[in-house]
């Protein structure tokens, strides 16, 4: 018995639609192309607490072998305020709640839908009065080093 080309196409296609689910973050829908495009569903994203601070929780969705120039991750920042000096470049895009980004005792309020960019170096500190969740993106990759 032979198998034809056609079988043996069908079946590594198949092989390779299932490998485009990323093994490496069960906790998460995140699909990955042979060519390197991701598509991670946000909302099937779930954060872990932050460095011990109350109130504040993250998930990187990207790891530093699939984007090793930028970083991407959703974090929550739930009814505190969190110091933090940036080391790199960041944008948030806000996905649901207001996020505050406080600076030299001035306030950018972001919400639902909007986009805040932070510079290198500034020192901040996150903060919300409700629940904010957002989506991070920063450059370069290796933020916690």
């Amino acid at each position: 018995m032979s198998i034809s080309e056609a079988a043996i196409r069908e079946i590594v296609e198949k092989v390779v639609k299932q490998s485009m689910v990323s093994k490496e973050n069960t906790d998460f829908k995140k699909e990955k192309d042979p060519s390197g495009i991701l598509a991670v569903s946000c909302n099937t994203v779930q954060t872990e607490p932050f460095q011990g601070a109350r109130g504040v929780s993250l998930k990187d969705i990207v790891t530093l072998d699939e984007s090793p120039r930028m970083g991407a991750g959703i974090m929550e920042v739930d009814h505190t305020s969190f110091e933090w000096t940036l080391t790199y470049d960041e944008f948030d895009y806000i996905i649901e709640g207001t996020l505050e980004i406080e600076i030299d005792g001035r306030v950018v309020t972001g919400h639902a839908g909007d986009i805040i960019f932070i510079p290198k170096n500034s020192h901040i500190h996150f903060q919300s009065q409700e629940k904010a969740r957002f989506a991070y993106f920063v450059y370069p990759a290796d933020w916690q080093s």
